[in-house]
């Protein structure tokens, strides 16, 4: 069994309700349970473990130039934490479960995002977090396909298609940027897009023509090895790439859909705003310390729904923060944070 498929293997024990999965991550029985599971039509197969044929495996890119630029520059591209809302929302009807109130307001927020950029982006690179690896690793396909990375959900959940295509150069010039900061990286020739990247960037950029890869989250989900990915990735700004890390603010599933975690999603938020917008290095070392904040845990029973704002804050440098989205998700409160 490749290590790709053990990280992201399930037990049968571990099967979840639709309601459960909604959001993506299932809460099991007794705990928090796995991000990204594997369901329903969604293939192991598409994924190749760091060090698998097909890719370059872990490992340092050998002597590049991290100078070197893939592309024109142009205005410096933002760097931005969205709520990508929870599967298949915008494009199935989830009477019951997601409001069409709550559906209307987050998908004209991804609608406006491309026109609150600088410039058209050259490429998308996107921090999801329904992909975690032994090492950051880096999508290299050509034309990555859909991985279908959520389960219980009507047939044509599994039909929705959004075919940008990938980018090996700028996958390549990740894997500089990571081997000049000393980090460690694998590559992954074979990864879909997980619905952390396909079901929100589909409502932005619906004709798929912005070329796009993923880098996936750490294990061990550490915020300081988060925020120095970010920093490592900082210099694609610069080159034309949007940097997106696409999670949630609030994300537990329990508080969903019991209905009683809008008091903790507020004071958390509260809090989570306030920090992603301090100064860079006061910032920086706030979110490091998220987990002492005002009801942090009830927010985030399992983190991998918060890093991707790790990433995004250590690539935004000196840049102020600011809230571009901020409202009501299945009772809580969510918001978007963007920097440049």
């Amino acid at each position: 069994m490749r290590e790709a498929d053990q990280m992201h293997e399930t037990s049968s024990k571990d099967r979840f309700t639709r309601r459960e999965l909604i959001a993506g991550v299932a809460v099991a029985a007794g705990g928090v349970g796995v991000a990204a599971t594997l369901l329903e039509g969604a293939s192991a197969s598409g994924e190749a473990g760091a060090g698998e044929a097909g890719g370059a495996g872990e490992g340092r890119a050998a002597a590049a130039d991290p100078s070197e630029k893939t592309g024109g520059a142009g205005p410096r591209q933002p760097a931005i934490f969205v709520p990508h809302g929870g599967g298949p929302w915008p494009f199935v009807e989830l009477p019951g479960f997601i409001s069409s109130r709550d559906v209307e307001v987050l998908r004209g927020y991804f609608e406006a995002l491309p026109g609150q950029l600088p410039a058209p982006p050259r490429a998308l690179l996107v921090i999801s977090a329904h992909w975690e690896a032994r090492v950051p690793t880096i999508m290299t396909a050509s034309a990555p396909p859909i991985l279908y990375d959520y389960g219980g959900f009507p047939p044509e959940s599994y039909e929705i298609q959004w075919p940008a295509p990938g980018d090996p150069q700028l996958a390549k010039r990740v894997g500089e940027l990571l081997s000049a900061a000393g980090v460690p990286y694998a590559e992954d020739s074979r990864r879909g897009f997980d619905h952390g990247t396909f079901i929100p960037f589909k409502v932005s950029w619906p004709a798929a023509d912005v070329p796009t890869i993923q880098v996936s989250l750490q294990a061990g989900l550490d915020p300081k090895t988060h925020i120095a990915l970010g920093r490592a990735l900082a210099p694609l700004r610069d080159e034309g790439v949007l940097i997106l890390g696409s999670g949630m603010s609030y994300h537990n599933m329990r508080g969903f859909f019991s209905g009683r975690g809008r008091p903790a999603s507020i004071t958390f938020d509260e809090w989570l705003r306030d920090a992603a917008t301090k100064p860079g290095r006061e910032r920086e070392r706030l979110l490091a310390e998220w987990s002492a904040a005002p009801s942090a845990r009830d927010a985030h029973p399992r983190e991998e729904h918060l890093l991707p704002l790790m990433v995004v804050a250590g690539a935004a440098h000196d840049d102020t923060g600011r809230v571009t989205f901020n409202d009501d998700w299945m009772g809580t409160r969510i918001s978007a944070i963007q920097y440049g």
